[in-house]
């Protein structure tokens, strides 16, 4: 009687670990049955306590915790048997979000369980889950690492595996992107084939890593799906979880859709008897009510402010979040009011909060954002640039660990208030070199890295070799979603982000070192825009001047530029490309009147101009702005970077590779006009322009030549493409050259643009090539006539093959041709 009961208890354990929560509650039942004749008070509770965990998982917590309850009071039990029921009942106070209450309580049960390796390591998964909510991170690795040891000697090897993938959670808990992603893939696998469940909740946690890693529309895309799997598995737990999770994403760019979610999350919880987790749920729904109304870094307001809510709900939900163990959430919340009613300027009473080193980096920024709003309140402004500065050094230890043009864009998506503040401080101050170096600030918080290159990884030209077939399939489909490309996606941006190391740390440059770096004939203007103020800050050897710029009517040009820009390249001839060419000229000359003609004194005497510009800027065909047509002009990341850079100088280049995709009109005429300037060029034509072709011959020419059908993605930026013979060459595929060309041209539709993500931060094809290591990068950020790349950038290359600088060659081919496009040049283009 007894084995047959124990057997019903190890399938219905063994079901529960699967998440198979209803099967598992059926064979517990049955052996639950057979045990309560069998004599054997211990099995009974062994039972009873892993029933209690189902009931919890299935909804039923109150239930669970009665069970236990119940069964502690029986007489005949081990201790062991208690220590057990005591694990257990920690498990369902960390189901209710009790967080104290279940430390208390699984601490009782590994002491209790000392001497059974295996059941105590079972406990110290528990209590690390409840110590990763408490910030408590040195002590839920100890558990975890006592746990794995346990698993591994016991030789369970999957339950080891749900430890190392903890540990890569608590990683990312800490900061550290890279480790995470390293340690959650290493066990992915195996413990997707244990169950359909683990599958989800692997998923569930790689979103949040791409959340940190500030991928929120992939992370929002995979919870949303998560979400309904678990529903289809009857997980209400972990789907309020994934809800609660996808709100927490959507708080950074989306607040009113994240209300919404997080209201339905904390319902779940609460109907789950999980108070503590609804709790938190309800400050996300909070935070979202109280970023209403706010601008965001792109100058967008978040929906019309409404009535923020009572100081009294608030003060509510902070004191039971902090009563349940979630004293992050707490001090989150109370700073996020007392931001919001700043800047509604209420009357608020700021209490003194301590940055240390256990503070969580969420909580630290936002202390300093709050005090960099009080010291605005009072007009103290070297206060306010002071607070943003050491709010945003913190972002910087963050960025240490790793080169990954990804991971460094994080710290975009985490600073985004308090460089706003900073900016918008120095902006009031009107100081230039204050206005100038809050600039730099704002530009280089994802390229303050300069990265090391990694060594080519055979198996990444494997991953995106496949990575190509499948798009081929589905060219105009969400190729990148598919089960097979999702696994090969993780895989390339996981060796990307762990192969790509930090090297040395780009330095900000000062006013007065850019200005002398400046040459009599050079001008530089830095465009800034705090979120609702665009200014222009222009710079000469001779002259500084900072101008107000009109900011809405700016915005208003912009709005049909792009449309206009690709009609125009594709309706070249008749009536109508008149009318089309009328209405863009009249566009470009308003942008002209609004963003260069007010900088007149600056730019008049300079015959070249160096641009760094905000993503609300960005796609902007600086080139075909009258004043500046014809005029050698770079689009720099920030003028640190180019002022480091254009030290080297532009020697002659030895060697030109050219290479064309297939269906380009005139690819093959413009290379071979291009190729002809150079007494020697490698040029890629039909099926012989492959990627590993043009891999090889861009690892051994200083410039790069590419005329190829591209795609921009949006999303995934790294997967942009160029359409090669064999299919798309990748931003990925540049870590695999053994070295970049200094110059890279890219004559094609698309891989100019970028993806704007936290203001500042834009990337694209030409950002990735920059990134890699190429020092200058010729491309357009729209649709350019096939007659007008052809004729242009031949002509661009006599002055290439000549010596002269990216930018002063595609100008002077502008002069001599006559021919007005979009091409720029990013990085350092003289």
């Amino acid at each position: 009687m007894a084995n047959r009961a124990e057997g019903l208890y190890r399938r219905g354990v063994e079901l529960a670990n699967r998440g198979r929560y209803a099967q598992a509650q059926r064979a517990l039942a049955a052996a639950q049955r057979v045990a309560s004749t069998a004599g054997d008070p211990d099995l009974l509770a062994r039972i009873e306590g892993t029933t209690a965990y189902v009931l919890a998982r299935l909804g039923d917590v109150d239930g669970g915790e009665r069970l236990c309850l119940e069964a502690m009071g029986r007489d005949g039990l081990s201790a062991a048997a208690i220590a057990q029921l005591q694990g257990q009942l920690g498990a369902l106070a960390l189901e209710r979000g009790l967080l104290d209450d279940a430390a208390t309580w699984l601490s009782k049960s590994i002491h209790g369980l000392a001497g059974e390796p295996v059941k105590e390591a079972n406990m110290r998964m528990n209590r690390s889950l409840v110590d990763m909510q408490r910030g408590r991170l040195t002590e839920a690795m100890t558990d975890l690492e006592l746990a794995e040891a346990a698993y591994l000697e016991a030789g369970l090897v999957a339950e080891a595996n749900q430890a190392i993938h903890n540990r890569g959670y608590t990683w990312m808990l800490s900061g550290d992107l890279v480790r995470a992603l390293q340690m959650m893939q290493a066990v992915r696998e195996p413990l997707d084939e244990e169950s359909d469940m683990w599958a989800a909740i692997n998923e569930l946690d790689h979103a949040e890593v791409l959340r940190e890693a500030g991928l929120v529309t992939e992370a929002e895309r995979i919870l949303e799906s998560v979400s309904v799997a678990f529903g289809r598995h009857r997980a209400p737990r972990e789907r309020a979880s994934s809800d609660y999770h996808l709100a927490r994403s959507l708080l950074s760019h989306d607040p009113v859709r994240a209300a919404v979610v997080a209201a339905a999350s904390a319902r779940r919880f609460r109907r789950l008897g999980s108070h503590g987790w609804a709790v938190r749920a309800e400050a996300i729904q909070l935070r979202a009510r109280l970023a209403l109304g706010r601008d965001d870094r792109a100058g967008q307001s978040t929906q019309a402010p409404g009535r923020l809510p009572a100081a009294s709900q608030i003060a509510a939900v902070v004191d039971e979040l902090r009563a349940t163990g979630f004293a992050p959430e707490a001090d989150a919340l109370h700073l996020t009011d007392l931001l919001a009613r700043m800047r509604r300027r209420l009357p608020v009473t700021v209490s003194p909060m301590q940055v240390r080193e256990s503070t969580p980096l969420e909580v630290a920024l936002l202390v300093h954002e709050v005090r960099a709003a009080g010291a605005a309140s009072r007009a103290h402004e070297g206060q306010v640039r002071r607070h943003a500065a050491r709010g945003l050094d913190l972002l910087e230890h963050t960025q240490l660990a790793t080169g990954s043009l990804d991971l460094q864009g994080s710290s975009a998506m985490r600073g985004s208030g308090l460089i706003t503040a900073g900016l918008s401080s120095a902006v009031r101050s009107r100081q230039h070199d204050v206005v100038f170096d809050w600039s730099e600030r704002a530009r280089l918080m994802n390229q303050q890295i300069i990265p090391v290159r990694p060594s080519p990884d055979p198996a990444l030209a494997a991953d995106l070799a496949e990575l190509r077939v499948l798009r081929s399939a589905e060219p105009d489909g969400d190729w990148l979603a598919g089960p097979r490309a999702v696994v090969l996606r993780d895989r390339a941006r996981e060796r990307q982000w762990s192969a790509t190391t930090a090297g040395e740390l780009r330095r900000r440059a000062s006013l007065e070192e850019v200005r002398a770096a400046l040459t009599a004939d050079e001008a530089l203007v830095s465009y800034v825009f705090d979120g609702r103020r665009l200014v222009a800050l222009g710079v000469s050897l001779t002259r500084v001047e900072l101008v107000d710029l009109d900011w809405r009517a700016v915005r208003s040009a912009l709005g049909g530029l792009r449309a206009e820009l690709d009609v125009s390249a594709g309706l070249t001839t008749g009536p109508m490309a008149r009318v089309v060419r009328a209405s863009l000229d009249d566009r470009l000359a308003a942008l002209s009147s609004l963003l260069v003609s007010p900088l007149c004194s600056v730019l008049d005497g300079a015959e070249r101009v160096v641009v760094t510009a905000p993503g609300v800027l960005a796609g902007l065909p600086w080139t075909m702005l009258p004043p500046l047509v014809g005029r050698p002009l770079t689009l720099a990341s920030s003028a640190s970077g180019w002022m480091r850079d254009r030290r080297r100088g532009w020697a002659r280049p030895n060697a030109a590779g050219f290479a064309v995709g297939p269906r380009v009109a005139r690819g093959e005429e413009e290379v071979s006009v291009a190729a002809s300037a150079w007494g020697e060029a490698t040029a890629l034509l039909g099926d012989a322009a492959s990627v590993a072709a043009v891999i090889g011959v861009a690892s051994t020419v200083d410039v790069l030549h590419i005329a190829a059908h591209g795609r921009h993605a949006v999303d995934n930026p790294l997967f942009s493409g160029l359409e090669l013979a064999d299919g798309a060459l990748f931003g990925y595929d540049i870590d695999l050259m053994e070295s970049v060309p200094d110059t890279v041209v890219l004559s094609s539709c698309e891989v100019g643009r970028s993806s704007v993500r936290w203001g500042e931060e834009a990337i694209g094809m030409a950002r990735i090539w920059l990134h890699g290591g190429a020092r200058c990068v010729i491309a357009a950020p729209v649709v350019v006539a096939d007659d007008a790349a052809c004729e242009l950038l031949g002509a661009m290359h006599e002055g290439l093959a000549a010596g002269a600088a990216p930018a002063i060659a595609l100008a002077e081919a502008v002069t001599r041709t006559g021919v007005s496009s979009p091409f720029q040049a990013h990085g350092v283009g003289f």
